[in-house]
């Protein structure tokens, strides 16, 4: 086998390059800078990067299989489309627009929930060995690096903050706090009452929705967040491509094309974040699970099933639930609008899979 290094302390895989210049963001110091060539430099990439690429050289060299894909290509385009947002921008409307960058923000502020995971003893779950794994480093690093990243870290502000500064940049800070919480409830991004899941209705809900009953809950849970992770961090990829041609353009959003930057260097962050996924998975998926019985199950069958139950509700229940709340939010920005029936037309013909979801 090649001289790889297979174990790094959390320290290690927290740890950030060093950076000649930190990136401010509407006045808010953000995680990552700059380096001297101008380069933007992610943060805690210095060897959670190198650390991933090793571990996945290794399980190749052992188990001769290949990483699993992060399949991009099966997601639909953003909806709204780039050609809608930017004729309703241009008809003066910027209420979806700014829904869309609030709620993505906010969601993005979720992933810092993976760092409540936690799985005893995840060795006595496999058959064999987790040595110099990205399994055995999920709780020791890579998911709090992960949850940094997404909702920032003492006063470096991550994602959440970044898509809402990119937000305030394109549109001259459009929403006070107040403004947001309304949005996101009647998105249904947050309840209405403000009090999210206790960790007690998480495990009831995941005990009703579990497939493998010999399992460790909690280890099936992971796995479950590990794979929509996994599905929502491949499917922002067209959320970035469609911010960023927005934003870019300095005839319809203010910032001078700052707020693009912003999405860019957010889309540089989250790479990291879709090795280690699908690094673990794989090492998983070509392992033996040990069950509560002491039953073996083939890591096949366990991640192909949550991978294929996963992919089938983000395609599915969950696109058809984002294309409500984005027609939704198209509606309510018409609602009262002179022109409404003249502009939805516009809109529609724009349109591709969901344009004739919003009515005339």
């Amino acid at each position: 086998m090649s001289n790889l290094q297979l174990k790094w302390s959390q320290v290690e895989l927290l740890a950030n390059d060093d950076v000649a210049e930190p990136l401010v963001a509407g006045g808010v110091r953000c995680h990552g800078g700059f380096a001297d060539d101008g380069r933007y430099v992610s943060p805690r990439a210095k060897n959670r990067v190198p650390a991933t690429k090793a571990w996945q050289q290794s399980h190749r060299e052992l188990f001769g299989n290949a990483i699993l894909d992060a399949p991009i290509e099966q997601w639909p385009d953003t909806f709204p489309n780039v050609a809608q947002t930017k004729y309703l921008l241009r008809e003066g409307v910027r209420g979806p627009t700014i829904s869309a960058l609030t709620r993505i923000g906010t969601v993005e502020g979720f992933g810092s929930m993976i760092r409540a995971v936690n799985v005893e003893k995840l060795q006595r779950h496999f058959v064999e060995s987790i040595d110099g794994t990205a399994i055995a480093h999920l709780q020791n690093g890579l998911f709090e690096a992960h949850a940094r990243d997404e909702a920032g870290w003492e006063e470096e502000a991550g994602h959440k903050q970044m898509w809402f500064a990119a937000r305030d940049i394109a549109f001259d800070s459009p929403v006070t706090e107040d403004m947001t919480q309304t949005m996101l409830v009647r998105m249904g991004i947050v309840p209405a009452d403000g009090k999210l899941p206790t960790p007690e209705d998480i495990r009831r809900n995941a005990e009703a929705v579990r497939l493998f009953p010999d399992l460790d809950l909690s280890l099936e849970m992971m796995v479950r967040r590990m794979v929509g992770l996994l599905f929502i961090e491949v499917s922002a990829f067209h959320t970035f491509a469609w911010a960023e041609e927005v934003l870019a353009d300095t005839e319809l959003v203010a910032g001078d094309g700052r707020a693009a930057d912003l999405v860019r260097y957010i889309r540089a962050d989250e790479t990291p974040h879709v090795d280690y996924l699908r690094t673990a998975l794989t090492e998983m998926r070509d392992r033996t699970f040990v069950g509560e019985s002491g039953a073996s199950i083939a890591g096949a069958d366990v991640i192909g099933t949550l991978w294929d139950t996963a992919l089938e509700l983000s395609l599915g229940v969950n696109r058809e639930n984002f294309l409500r709340t984005a027609t939704a939010e198209v509606e309510h920005a018409l609602a009262s609008h002179p022109r409404r029936d003249e502009i939805l037309e516009g809109f529609r013909a724009l349109g591709s899979e969901a344009g004739s979801e919003v009515p005339a």
